[in-house]
C-alpha cells in the first residue's frame, strides 16, 4: 500500500523524490517523508497528513545530495504522526529505511529491542528493521542480508547507510520493488508510475532478493548472498498517462480513457485476421488445458466483481463449473484443487497480496494457473503459467474504472480462448469478437450523455445516507460494483443485491424518496425486474435505471433512466457500468470530496 521511492544519480534527490511520492500518493497519503545521504550523514524531514505538507517543509527547510529515499504512509503500526512517519532511522543516525508491509513478529522484536536498551521512538515495525540493520557491522548489503531471518511477514524495504553516499540497497518479501534504470541514475519504487517519466527499462525485484542500487549498475543478490542474473525488461506504457491531462480528476479522465483501454485490450488478443482469440498468445500449455474440467477465479473488491461477471460467461460459452472466490478466503477453507482445476487470479496490480497468495497456492497443489492483470512483470505475471494483459495503462484514480472494464473484456476473450480449445466455436463467436470490436463506439456514447440527467441522478443520491443497486443474471456484479463505487468515493452507504432477492429483507429499508439503482437493461429477466421496481415504486422509493434509451416499459417505472446503447447480452455488463462509474465520481465531487484518494484507502492492497 504505503509509496516508496529511493534514488541514486546525479541530480538533486529532493526534487526526484518528491515529484516520485506525488505519482505515488494514491497508494498512502496520511504522511509523508524524504532522506537525503550525504557529508557523512542522513537528514531526514518528516510531515504528518498529506504530501504537500512535506513539500512545505522542503521549501523551508532544503537538503541538499544526489542519493535519498522517501515514502507516502498508509498507516498500519501507529497513528499518522510525524513521529510515525517514515523514514526511520536507528539510534545512532547511521541508518534511514522506509517500509511498506507488516512485520509479524513486531511484538517480539519491540521487546527484545527495549530489553536491550534501545530508545524506541515511534510506534511502528519500520522502526525495528532500522534498528536491527543499525546494530549489524559491515557494509549495508551486508548488515541486511544479516537481519532478513529476523523479519517474519511481509514487506518491501529501501534502505541508506550514512558511510556509503552513493548506494541504495532494497529488499523485498511480498509487497513489489521495481527498479528503473536511466542514464547515470536508477530509481527504487513500489510502482513502475513512479519512474515512467524518468525510464522505461526496469527489473523488477523479486521475494528474498536484495539489490544493491548505484547510479552505474544493479547487483542483485539472493539471500545467501550469492549473485543473481536477471534482464530487464522494457515496459510500454506511456509516461504522459500518469498525468492528469486537463481532467479535474484522475478518475474521471481514466473513465474517459475506456474506449481506448477496452480497443487496445481487445486487439492485442485476436488474430492477424481479428476474426478469433489468439490462444497461443495467452501461454496456455494445451495438453495441460485438455485435462481441464473446472474453473477457480480468485480477487479482490472491483477484481472479484468482475470475475463473478467471468463465470456467468465461462459457464454459458463454456460449460465449465466456474467458482469465484475471495483471495483472501481462498486458501484457509481448503479448496479443492486438482490438475484438472485452472486457478485464475484476477489483479488489476498484480501485487495484490491475497491474490498472490491464493495463486501460490494453487501452484503448489498442481493446478494451471493463470492471471488477468494490468501490469507486465508484476508477481502474478511472473507467477502465472498463463497470462491475459489487460491493456488498461497507469491507473492512478483509488476507485477502479478502466481496469475493471478491461477485465470484463479479458474474461470474455478467456471464454472464449477456452470455449475455442473446446472445439466448440461457431458463429456465436464470430458475433462476439465483432461486437467486440465495436463496443468503444458504444462506451464513447455512454460517456456523451447529456450532464442535465447525471445532475438529476446526482441529486437524488447526494442528499440520501443510503441507497441499493439491484441487477438480474449477469448484470447482478455490476449492482455490487456500482454500490461499491459510491460507498468507495462518497462514504455514503449503499448496497448491492440480486432483485430477487430484495423481498428477502432489503425491502424493509425502503421508504419515500429512498433511492434504488436498478440495471434494467434488456436481458431475458428483464420483465421479472420490472416487477421487482414495482415493489419498489409501491414503497415510495425513487428508481434510477440503468437502460435502453428506447425502453418505454422502464420509463414508465423509473423517476430517471441513464440510457446505454444496445449491445449484445453478454456484453451489456461493460456498457451499463459506465454510467454507475459517472454517478458516483459526480455524487463525490458534489460533496467535496477527494475523489482520487479516498479516505482510509490505497490503491494496491499489498499486505494481508
Amino acid at each position: 500500500m504505503c509509496g516508496i521511492i529511493g534514488y541514486v544519480g546525479v541530480d538533486e534527490v529532493v526534487p526526484v523524490v518528491l515529484d516520485g511520492l506525488r505519482r505515488l500518493e494514491y497508494r498512502g497519503y496520511d504522511s509523508a517523508g524524504i532522506a537525503v545521504v550525504g557529508a557523512g550523514e542522513i537528514r531526514i524531514l518528516r510531515a504528518a497528513g498529506k504530501l504537500r505538507n512535506l513539500e512545505q517543509r522542503a521549501y523551508h527547510e532544503p537538503l541538499h545530495g544526489t542519493t535519498g529515499i522517501g515514502h507516502t504512509r498508509w498507516a498500519t503500526h501507529g497513528a499518522p504522526t510525524e513521529a510515525n512517519a517514515h523514514p526511520q532511522r536507528d539510534v545512532s543516525g547511521a541508518v534511514a529505511v522506509v517500509h511498506n508491509g507488516i512485520l509479524e513478529n513486531y511484538s517480539d522484536l519491540r521487546a527484545e529491542l527495549i530489553e536491550a536498551g534501545v530508545d524506541l521512538t515511534s510506534d511502528t515495525d519500520t522502526e525495528l528493521i532500522a534498528q536491527l540493520i543499525g546494530r549489524e557491522k559491515g557494509p549495508l548489503p551486508e548488515r541486511v542480508r544479516a537481519i532478513l531471518p529476523r523479519l517474519h511477514g511481509q514487506y518491501a524495504v529501501v534502505a541508506v547507510f550514512k558511510d556509503e553516499p552513493d548506494v541504495v540497497v532494497a529488499f523485498r518479501q511480498g509487497p513489489p520493488l521495481v527498479i528503473g534504470i536511466g542514464e547515470d541514475e536508477a530509481i527504487v519504487a513500489s510502482d513502475v508510475v513512479a519512474l515512467l517519466h524518468r525510464t522505461r527499462e526496469v527489473l523488477f525485484l523479486d521475494d528474498n532478493e536484495i539489490a544493491v542500487v548505484r547510479r552505474d549498475g544493479i547487483e542483485l543478490l539472493d539471500s545467501a548472498g550469492d549473485h543473481v542474473e536477471r534482464s530487464t525488461e522494457t515496459l510500454d506504457w506511456d509516461a504522459g498517462r500518469v498525468e492528469k491531462g486537463g481532467y479535474r480528476h484522475f478518475m474521471l479522465k481514466e473513465i474517459f480513457e475506456q474506449p481506448d483501454a477496452i480497443r487496445n485490450t481487445v486487439v492485442s488478443h485476436l488474430d492477424a485476421a481479428r476474426s478469433g482469440v489468439i490462444l497461443d498468445g495467452l501461454g496456455f500449455d494445451p495438453e495441460k488445458m485438455d485435462k481441464i474440467r473446472r474453473v477457480h477465479l480468485v480477487a479482490c473488491g472491483t477484481s472479484w466483481h468482475a470475475s463473478l461477471v467471468g463465470k456467468f460467461l465461462i459457464e454459458k460459452l463454456c460449460g465449465l463449473p466456474t467458482d469465484v472466490d475471495y483471495a483472501s478466503e481462498y486458501r484457509y477453507r481448503s479448496p479443492l484443487l486438482r490438475d484438472d482445476t485452472l486457478v485464475i487470479g484476477v489483479t488489476q496490480s498484480g501485487e495484490t497480496a491475497d491474490t498472490l497468495a491464493a495463486m501460490s497456492l494453487a501452484k503448489s497443489q498442481g493446478s494451471l494457473l493463470g492471471t488477468v492483470c494490468n501490469v507486465r512483470g508484476s508477481s502474478a505475471w511472473r507467477e502465472a503459467d498463463a497470462t491475459i494483459l489487460t491493456q488498461a495503462g497507469p491507473e492512478i484514480g483509488v476507485a477502479s474504472t478502466k481496469a475493471f472494464t478491461t477485465q470484463l473484456v479479458a474474461m470474455l476473450l478467456l471464454a472464449l480462448a477456452l470455449r475455442k480449445h473446446g472445439g466448440g466455436a461457431d458463429e456465436l463467436d464470430t458475433e462476439l469478437v465483432h461486437q467486440l470490436q465495436t463496443l468503444p463506439v458504444a462506451i464513447e456514447k455512454t460517456l456523451s450523455m447529456e450532464r442535465a440527467t447525471f445532475r438529476r441522478a446526482t441529486e437524488m443520491l447526494s442528499g440520501a445516507p443510503n441507497s441499493l443497486f439491484l441487477g438480474r443474471g449477469i448484470l447482478y456484479p455490476i449492482a455490487l460494483e456500482g454500490a461499491l463505487k459510491l460507498k468507495e468515493i462518497s462514504y455514503l452507504h449503499a448496497e448491492g443485491y440480486p432483485a430477487g432477492e430484495m423481498k428477502h429483507g432489503p425491502i424493509a429499508l425502503l421508504q419515500d424518496g429512498f433511492p434504488v439503482v436498478s440495471l434494467a437493461l434488456n436481458t431475458a429477466t428483464r420483465e421479472k425486474l420490472l416487477g421487482n421496481l414495482m415493489e419498489v415504486r409501491a414503497r415510495g422509493a425513487s428508481v434510477i435505471a440503468v437502460a435502453e434509451a428506447d425502453s418505454k416499459a422502464v420509463d414508465e417505472i423509473a423517476d430517471l433512466v441513464l440510457p446505454v446503447p444496445h449491445v449484445h447480452p453478454l456484453l451489456q455488463p461493460i456498457v451499463a457500468v459506465v454510467p454507475l462509474q459517472l454517478l458516483a465520481y459526480n455524487v463525490a465531487v458534489e460533496l467535496g470530496l477527494d475523489v482520487d484518494q479516498p479516505r482510509n484507502l490505497a490503491k494496491s492492497v499489498t499486505v494481508e
